[in-house]
């Protein structure tokens, strides 16, 4: 019996063993994303970075683009507030992003896969192992699906639907869009950028898997930054900022406006051209009407006062 408990003991220590020693996927720096789920999550490595394990998931932090140096060479650089899971099995890797963007730069691997919650990449033919993969990939709350295949030497990449009834086939250099993550409607010179935006253009508090994806272009704009970037009367116009407020009315003055309609016929006799011009006249330098007479007040003091004004009046 103390034989047996010693072979699983030795047992036990030898898997312990291979699954602190086991290589991971890559490293990233603990001050540009978070690493959850796999063993190695919670290994720090040198240099202020940490191990990502198989299996584990890389999340950008806010503002900040993580770039996740992969152990057979290359990089995923994982945009701010995006979450990409790497899993690795003997010579594939796996990278799955569900929202948000990524850029891949690496030599591709023949049994690579990149998945998105509607599409699936493979390389096309064996041709393309080994070739310099530039790819830029951005998906959005509603399933747009942008990728970049950067490069006139890149490998062609076979795209296919969940279900693996369509397939496409991206080129080199090839820039395309497929809305709502349909193969049937891929817009193939698509010109917006599908890879990491630039920090400066986040939105303060809005996280990019939440704003900046949402549709693809359209990000709030805060009150804040409506002023900073659309000063009067610009923020007007674009709607962005409230017009200021008129010049307060004095009590008791009164604002005259004048509405009259003239009409000028070439071929009436010279009195009425002239009746016309000095009604025109009048118009505009009519002097505003008088203010009228103060509100006689009542009261017995009132009442005496009229009294002797019209005894001494006569």
């Amino acid at each position: 019996m103390r034989s047996v408990w010693m072979a699983l003991a030795m047992i036990g220590g030898t898997a312990c063993c291979r699954a602190q020693t086991a290589r991971p996927v890559g490293t990233v720096s603990s001050s540009d994303a978070a690493v959850t789920g796999g063993a190695a999550a919670v290994v720090p490595a040198a240099g202020g970075r940490v191990d990502v394990d198989s299996g584990a998931t890389v999340t950008a932090n806010p503002g900040r683009n993580a770039e996740v140096k992969l152990a057979r060479g290359g990089s995923v650089l994982v945009c701010q507030t995006t979450g990409v899971h790497l899993t690795a099995s003997g010579d594939s890797l796996q990278l799955a992003l569900d929202r948000g963007a990524m850029e891949i730069r690496r030599k591709a691997g023949a049994s690579d896969v990149i998945l998105t919650p509607d599409l699936r990449f493979t390389l096309a033919d064996e041709s393309g192992s080994n070739r310099e993969l530039d790819l830029r990939m951005r998906v959005t709350f509603n399933g747009d699906t942008c990728v970049e295949n950067r490069g006139h030497r890149a490998p062609q990449l076979n795209v296919s639907d969940a279900f693996g009834e369509a397939s496409y086939l991206l080129k080199p250099g090839q820039h395309v869009m497929f809305e709502h993550g349909s193969l049937k409607t891929v817009m193939d010179r698509e010109t917006t950028p599908c890879g990491c935006p630039p920090e400066e253009k986040r939105p303060e508090g809005i996280s990019l898997a939440d704003a900046v994806l949402s549709g693809g272009q359209n990000t709030p704009v805060t009150p804040k930054q409506a002023a900073a970037e659309h000063p009067f009367p610009e923020a007007v116009s674009e709607g962005l900022a409230a017009p200021p407020a008129g010049q307060p009315e004095t009590a008791g003055e009164r604002h005259v406006q004048v509405a009259s309609t003239l009409k000028y016929d070439p071929n009436a006799p010279a009195e009425d051209k002239d009746s016309v011009a000095s009604t025109a006249a009048a118009v505009t330098s009519a002097p505003p009407p008088a203010p009228p007479a103060a509100q006689q007040k009542h009261g017995p003091f009132a009442a005496i006062g009229r009294f002797f004004q019209h005894l001494f009046a006569r």
